[in-house]
């Protein structure tokens, strides 16, 4: 597991690939809508998602029942930012879209990391069928953190790492939010064994590099679903 979290300048701008993390809510107002229009309007959102996946890649999970601002999420990447903006663009021309806010939204880069072997790739850009769990969550770092030596940077990396390795059963995608999101990361942990995430959740707090931590919340704990029934679920 890559677990590693800086980048490298040597980059290609045509390589550029974009991830967008988009959350939303639905209104209660759904509920009362009835069952032929919520069949119609589930075939009409999945239709625009199958057509969107001919574009650029889009995953759908659920997040109903374990948080209260979230019910749903879609995992988009593609190369062009503006891709995103026309699916959600069409989002909202559907039946459903009249019915949901959005709750969150995270944007990132795939970038090489200066940590690791680079020719390990994240398992999004692998042609994996995605894992049952998908966690995601912003993270920052502290300033001190960026101006200590690399090489002090890379030992203290090097723990963080080897505990990554215990956990094979847990697979990390980093992604980096900087100048274009609020935080320095976007990191999303796919895994069929959420308590085997929290065990590594638990021994990286106790590594060097977690002093340098300013803020790795919310955890957004995602289940990966068909959005035909992420839809037919809302009520």
């Amino acid at each position: 597991m890559n677990l590693s979290v800086e980048s490298e300048d040597e980059r290609s701008p045509s390589s550029a690939l974009y991830l967008n993390f988009s959350f939303f809510k639905i209104d209660q107002k759904w509920r009362w809508l009835n069952d032929i229009g919520k069949e119609e309007a589930s075939k009409e959102f999945s239709t625009l998602i199958e057509v969107a996946n001919t574009k650029m890649k889009v995953r759908t999970y659920s997040s109903l029942g374990l948080r209260h601002d979230i019910d749903f999420m879609l995992w988009m990447i593609s190369d062009s930012i503006e891709k995103f903006q026309i699916l959600t663009s069409k989002i909202y021309t559907t039946v459903v879209g009249k019915y949901i806010d959005s709750s969150l939204v995270y944007l990132s880069a795939y970038r090489r990391s200066i940590y690791s072997n680079n020719s390990v790739k994240p398992r999004f850009m692998l042609d994996k069928h995605p894992m049952k769990y998908l966690i995601v969550y912003p993270f920052i770092k502290s300033r001190e953190w960026y101006l200590l030596p690399l090489d002090d940077r890379k030992i203290m990396m090097e723990e963080h790492i080897t505990i990554g390795k215990k956990f094979p059963q847990v697979q990390i995608n980093t992604s980096y939010s900087f100048g274009i999101h609020d935080q320095d990361f976007t990191l999303a942990f796919e895994t069929d064994d959420l308590m085997a995430f929290q065990d590594l959740i638990i021994q990286l707090r106790e590594t060097k590099v977690s002093r340098y931590v300013i803020k790795d919340t919310p955890m957004i704990v995602c289940v990966y679903k068909p959005i035909d029934i992420i839809i037919r679920s809302l009520g």
